[in-house]
């Protein structure tokens, strides 16, 4: 699959200056959620991911909200297994909602569409370890600059090594290129 055309295919790949969520600019934005909007490609990136870790058994697949909410059903459908995502609390990390089962002992991927510092799916992954589940892997649609060290195996699908600029080292800020925020 190639999954960098199935981006520029729906119209999620930008181009332009934009302030990702991490604070860091870069010239590339990709808007996941242009993507899996349609069904069948967002099916096809779940079944994908599912393959990367089939040899791991799964209780659940987590997603943070609201990026990896669909992200986490397609793959935990391909793996068989529950979908659960994790909230923002308000104060700075995240929570699973109580309804949603996290049993003692489940194994989990978390899974997250675009992962650049990987601050996201790190709080999710701390939300379901706070209540008992240990964690089998992280699994991203883009892997987005360098490696990210989540302590379980990490893989994805595109590996996409666009320029990442601190705001104080933007080129295009000191050329004066409007600043998109996403």
């Amino acid at each position: 699959m190639d999954v960098l055309e199935l981006y520029r295919k729906t119209g999620a790949f930008l181009e332009g200056h934009f302030r990702l969520h991490s604070g860091l600019h870069s010239p590339y934005f990709l808007q996941s959620a242009a993507l899996l909007q349609h069904p069948l490609y967002a099916e096809a990136v779940g079944e994908a991911l599912a393959r990367l870790f089939e040899d791991e058994r799964v209780d659940f697949v987590l997603g943070p909200a609201i990026g990896g909410v669909v992200l986490s059903f397609v793959t935990a459908k391909a793996l068989g297994a529950r979908a659960l995502f994790a909230e923002k609390d308000g104060r700075g990390g995240m929570f699973i909602r109580k309804g949603l089962t996290v049993n003692p002992g489940d194994r989990f991927l978390a899974v997250e569409d675009v992962v650049t510092t990987g601050d996201s799916v790190r709080k999710a992954i701390q939300a379901a370890q706070a209540l008992g589940a240990v964690p089998v892997g992280v699994g991203a649609i883009v892997r987005r600059g360098k490696e990210v060290d989540f302590g379980v195996p990490f893989r994805a699908l595109l590996a996409l090594e666009a320029p990442l600029y601190a705001p104080e080292d933007c080129p295009f800020c000191r050329s004066g290129v409007p600043l998109e925020e996403v």
